[in-house]
């Protein structure tokens, strides 16, 4: 797709703070637990399983133990 500079001004970002955990030892579970504001109990024992929150015409795939 052609990028649109007015969709891409008015994007919500979502900014992840802390550090970024390390990749020779990862934390358990969710890779994102660490700096996520969403973090759930299950989040730290269980890695979350890829899941299509959008349609079948226009898929958007999210790993993530809210959906």
């Amino acid at each position: 797709p052609i990028p649109d500079p007015y969709i891409e001004e008015k994007r919500q970002r979502i900014v992840l703070e802390g550090d970024v955990p390390s990749p020779t030892n990862p934390p358990s579970g969710c890779n994102f637990r660490t700096r996520c504001p969403q973090v759930m109990d299950i989040c730290a024992v269980e890695d979350p399983e890829w899941k299509n929150v959008g349609t079948p015409e226009k898929e958007h795939w999210v790993a993530c133990h809210l959906y």
